[in-house]
């Protein structure tokens, strides 16, 4: 071994050898600047560590509250953090009601079907506020509930869904919202977990150019909750074609009901708002977990609309005047935090799209950007990725004009990178490249697009009034510009942060909290660090770089490599759309990598361009991170929200059992890469693995 490979094999396990180089700035342009909510540098003196917690009263006077706040951060349950104590607000009230006076005709939402022959449908604020009083007067009247209950939501991207969430909280009523592409069993379980008294989903809809049926979802997710002991008392079908029933599967008479039958009776309702203490949980939002059942992230209601508001305002840059398209689904944080909550709480135009972003074609995303006139546009670089490979000169033949865009979810490779800023942006969009998660509620690092210069592949700075911390194993702290990576942790609460975990205190403590705690008796928040589980480095300019999970990372021979290192470098290869890296087991130094990678429109797999691949690793990184295969796959296994399922390539490579694919959106490409990895033949497969492969890839 060569003394350059021996560097990094004295680094602790929190560390990893990084090897990316930092890139070039990009200036947002001065007409972005004129134009910015926030071009005061100031506020990072403002939301400093000396003026904390009170700092964040200039977020939460973004709203309009009911009762003022007489404790602005209650630790005393530390870690379990209380907002703006003795506030009282209304979520609904902030994102709906306050809006009519000046803004009652203007777009609030605007639906686009997948189908392009269905038209537009803006809905009015106005519009919103009668459709929200009455659904929440169905909720509060037929279905008996009160402020604190629980509802299920397994729905998809249709406006009955802000509908029916912004009722909820009008109400009080504590929403559930889960991915309509997540199984009946997933959702049955999460009812399980919430006790929740009520599921409302839909009958069908719209994917990838067919009507795909989702009652039955309903039935088995009601059927796995009771198997857990738990009896769900109704549940409300909305109609994705108002006055017909688009569903093969039949009602069950006394526990379903038509929502568009039973509005009706509530035409020209109105419901007043409730009143509800600032620190009333607000939503339960569930993540997966690397073991164990899903996480019910809890979220209050005043800390977190507070905290999305502002990031809305100040990261997104959303004026009222705005049309603005996040591309996320309403089922996950992302939709939640900066498609419902946030936009709307500052009066914003928020579009609404059913379908995926390349069905019928690549063009189609930039067709509605072009109609409607998008002028602030959010996504994945999972689907930055899949448009790039899609059609990757389509924006081009498009009279559309960014004038922001964000990043969100994953880190980003500088080649993708790139490309959303030429060719998506076409050079005038100010980019934000922003990491969180679905327990942060919003943004944690990113750049102020007004404030700071982009960087390929960084997320930037902390956001203003968040301050992080890189940590090795031993809690020292891992210095900027070393070189170095670790766990990134955040040293102070704020207000987007989650509560708690759902009916379990003792999991949120020892998942998020307990590793780094200096002393778990005490209630100052200084002692009492967040662990995100995500690996990190910061560089001299201040600007972090996420290298992913910390569960992802391949340690070669004593070397920690991060997986999103050695799949940008793949994607500096011209022919390739999109790249996976999966450890393999390898006698001699313990993982390798794998690498699977997809050719964009054009290309046909041949051993030019696997060398191709190697050598722009060995480039980048060096011989110590050189693959063991690469595989020329004809697609990835995603997901029914497109992130590629490392888990179930590590699981091919190591000759492990796949596990359950029946859910993802293309389960018989599984079949096809384990054919051209292991052979035709059937191979008998271990049940299990090492823990290391078991967890790889998972949240």
């Amino acid at each position: 071994m060569s003394d350059k490979e021996k560097e990094g094999l004295d680094v602790s396990e929190a560390q990893i050898a990084v090897h990316w180089q930092e890139e070039e700035y990009f200036p947002p342009s001065s007409q972005f600047i004129a134009q910015a909510n926030m071009t005061d540098s100031t506020i990072y003196d403002r939301m400093s560590l000396d003026n904390f917690p009170e700092c964040f009263k200039e977020y939460a006077d973004m709203l309009d509250w009911y009762q003022y706040w007489h404790t602005t951060l209650d630790t005393s349950d530390a870690p379990c953090w209380k907002w703006f104590v003795g506030g009282k607000i209304n979520a609904s009230y902030n994102c709906v009601d306050r809006h009519l006076k000046k803004y009652k005709n203007k777009a609030a939402l605007i639906f686009v079907p997948e189908p392009e022959e269905e038209p537009h449908l803006p809905i009015t604020y106005q519009e919103l506020y009668v459709r929200v009083n009455e659904m929440a007067a169905l909720l509060q009247d037929f279905c008996g509930l009160k402020a604190g209950d629980r509802v299920t939501i397994h729905m998809p991207m249709t406006p009955e869904l802000p509908v029916t969430m912004l009722a909820c909280a009008r109400l009080g009523v504590i929403h559930s919202v889960v991915f309509a592409g997540f199984s009946g069993r997933a959702c049955g379980e999460r009812i399980s977990d919430s006790t929740s008294r009520l599921l409302i989903t839909m009958d069908a809809y719209y994917r990838s150019g067919s009507l795909l049926e989702h009652k039955d979802k309903a039935d088995e997710a009601v059927r796995v909750a009771d198997e857990e002991g738990h009896t769900v008392e109704k549940v409300l079908v909305w109609q994705r074609y108002p006055g017909k029933y688009s569903s093969k599967t039949p009602l069950v008479e006394g526990r379903d009901f038509i929502v568009n039958d039973l509005l009706k009776q509530y035409h020209g309702k109105r419901i007043d708002p409730v009143p509800m203490p600032a620190e009333a949980p607000l939503f339960l939002m569930y993540t997966s977990g690397t073991t164990g059942r899903p996480k019910g992230c809890q979220h209050g209601t005043g800390g977190y609309l507070a905290y999305v508001t502002a990031t809305s305002k100040y990261v997104q840059d959303i004026h009222p005047e705005d049309v603005y398209w996040c591309m996320a689904d309403i089922g996950w944080i992302t939709g939640h935090s900066y498609i419902v909550y946030g936009p709307l709480s500052l009066a914003a135009t928020s579009v609404l799209f059913e379908g995926v972003p390349t069905y019928p074609d690549a063009g189609r995303a930039w067709r509605i950007a072009e109609r409607l006139d998008v002028n602030i546009f959010h996504t994945a670089p999972t689907t930055i990725r899949m448009l790039r490979k899609a059609g990757p000169d389509e924006p081009q033949k498009y009279n559309y004009h960014f004038k922001h865009m964000t990043t969100v979810g994953e880190p980003i490779e500088p080649e993708v990178w790139r490309w959303y800023y030429h060719v998506v942006g076409k050079g005038e969009a100010a980019i934000v490249d922003t990491w969180w998660q679905t327990e942060t509620g919003g943004f944690l690092c990113t750049t102020v697009p007004a404030l700071q210069p982009m960087k390929p592949g960084s997320a930037g700075p902390a956001a203003p009034g968040i301050h992080p911390v890189i940590y090795d194993d031993e809690g020292n702290e891992v210095p900027a510009g070393s070189n170095k990576a670790g766990n990134i942790c955040i040293r102070n609460p704020w207000p987007g942060g989650f509560q708690t975990i759902w009916g379990d205190r003792n999991r949120y403590v020892s998942t998020y909290y307990a590793r780094y705690c200096k002393n778990p008796e005490s209630k100052d928040w200084r002692d009492w660090p967040y662990l995100p589980g995500d690996a990190a480095m910061q560089a001299k300019d201040g600007y972090f770089r996420i290298l992913g999970r910390i569960d992802d990372v391949i340690n070669v021979a004593g070397h920690r490599l991060g997986t999103k290192e050695l799949e940008s470098a793949c994607l500096a290869v011209p022919e390739i759309a999109e790249a996976a890296v999966v450890p393999r087991v390898d006698e001699v130094k313990g993982r390798v990598p794998d690498i699977y990678v997809s050719l964009k429109p054009g290309y046909s797999a041949s051993k030019e361009i696997e060398k191709k691949v190697e050598n722009a690793i060995a480039e980048t990184i060096g011989k110590i991170a050189k693959p063991k295969h690469v595989f020329i796959v004809p697609d990835m296994p995603k997901t029914r929200s497109g992130k590629i399922m490392r888990r179930v390539l590590a699981a091919v490579s190591n000759n492990m059992n796949v596990g359950d694919v029946t859910t993802l959106a293309n389960p018989e490409v599984v079949e096809q890469v384990r054919k051209m990895v292991q052979g035709d033949a059937p191979v008998a497969v271990q049940q299990d693995g090492p823990e290391d492969l078991k967890r790889f890839g998972q949240e």
